[in-house]
């Protein structure tokens, strides 16, 4: 393993007593005062993220669009500038590569955002797939910040940015998975109304000379509001309650978006196609064999990952996540399993013990922000 890398936040959170972890080739906070507390934080005020870790790529030139639109699943083509599109890129089998943001920053200008733990795998396909001419790639990844201001204050907070107070307006205007571009101290920065928590909230793209400043003047600003930082392990849990993907875990090179549950994200018509389009419209033309459900487990301990499911005896698939859900108050599961067994009764094998268990429509925590994408689950 090499040496980790750090984010311009890193000296911060150790001088702030968060915990600190390797997760995907950088030392990050994993928690700073308790994963109840920065939970109940970010769902009943607001908590600030650091997640410098993502990656981003530039796309620009005149065959950006239809050149990227034949990498990923869903819909880019003509949409607006400013719109964010929420999408899986996949290999010619239809399997998973990565999920990932879209935004249109401009005619010819796109930014990809990807999962940190998948950035090398997907800057080497687009490099890989690039054409001879018409399209420019920038990788950004080591030179862009990105803080998630998350949470029902979210909007009162990112107001008082002093950067940002002019463009009040702006942000009233942002409608769920939709940004701008703005002027910083140190560059440009992007703006949108997009997360991981299933709250209203916002993520900030920084230069990296901006990061510093912007964090503590969120925190010195959000006082009153009650602004925490959040770490990792409570953007899990938050996650997780809204029922998003998290790659590595519901999402995998071993299976399909729409096994997932996010064929909604898998536009098979949209013209030109895209890799993967013959796999997943032959695997949805014959029903998917495996599916994404949700189970609660009402007795016992919590089915971690990995955890077998059992139906009429017979193993039929797996959790994928589990954990406690602090605002429901529930021990709760995203499961894999044989889509022949989903209506049939299920069992967790925890620590070498069957718990009963039961379906639970996802997502687990209903929706609270208008418009989004990822809290659907079902095919299209």
């Amino acid at each position: 393993m090499g040496e980790l890398k750090q984010t311009p936040l890193t000296r911060w959170h150790e001088e702030h007593g968060a915990r600190m972890v390797p997760f995907a080739g950088y030392t990050m906070p994993v928690q700073y005062t308790g994963v109840l507390a920065e939970h109940a934080a970010v769902r009943e005020r607001v908590g600030l993220f650091d997640i410098t870790h993502m990656g981003e790529v530039y796309v620009a030139g005149p065959g950006a669009e239809a050149w990227l639109s034949g990498l990923v699943t869903n819909t880019i083509g003509g949409i607006e500038v400013g719109k964010v599109v929420y999408t899986t890129m996949c290999n010619e089998q239809g399997r998973c590569l990565d999920d990932m943001l879209i935004y249109r920053l401009a005619a010819e200008r796109w930014l990809v955002v990807m999962n940190a733990s998948n950035h090398a795998k997907i800057a080497a396909w687009l490099r890989k797939h690039l054409p001879a001419s018409g399209v420019a790639l920038d990788d950004a990844s080591d030179r862009t910040g990105l803080i998630a201001v998350q949470g029902p204050a979210s909007r009162e907070l990112v107001g008082r940015l002093g950067r940002l107070a002019r463009r009040g307006a702006d942000l009233d205007l942002l409608d769920f998975y939709t940004g701008f571009a703005c002027a910083g101290p140190g560059g440009e920065w992007i703006v949108s109304r997009t997360g991981y928590t299933g709250e209203h909230g916002y993520e900030l793209y920084l230069p990296n000379a901006d990061m510093l400043p912007v964090w503590t003047e969120l925190l010195a600003q959000g006082a009153d509001l009650g602004v925490e930082p959040i770490g990792l392990a409570a953007r899990d849990t938050l996650r997780f309650e809204a029922s998003y993907c998290l790659y590595g875990h519901e999402l995998s090179e071993d299976w399909t978006p729409l096994e997932a549950g996010i064929g909604w994200a898998v536009k098979l018509k949209k013209p030109g196609g895209f890799i993967g389009r013959d796999a997943l419209a032959a695997q949805k033309a014959a029903g998917p064999a495996r599916t994404l459900v949700g189970l609660e487990v009402t007795g016992g301990p919590i089915a971690r990952e990995g955890a077998e499911v059992f139906a009429a005896g017979r193993k039929v698939g797996f959790v994928t996540s589990g954990t406690f859900a602090p605002t429901l108050q529930k021990k709760l599961a995203l499961a894999l399993i044989e889509a022949k067994s989903a209506g049939a009764d299920l069992a967790v094998d925890v620590r070498g013990k069957r718990l009963a268990c039961k379906r639970v429509a996802l997502p687990f925590l209903a929706a609270r922000v208008k418009g989004d994408p990822r809290a659907e689950r079902t095919l299209s």
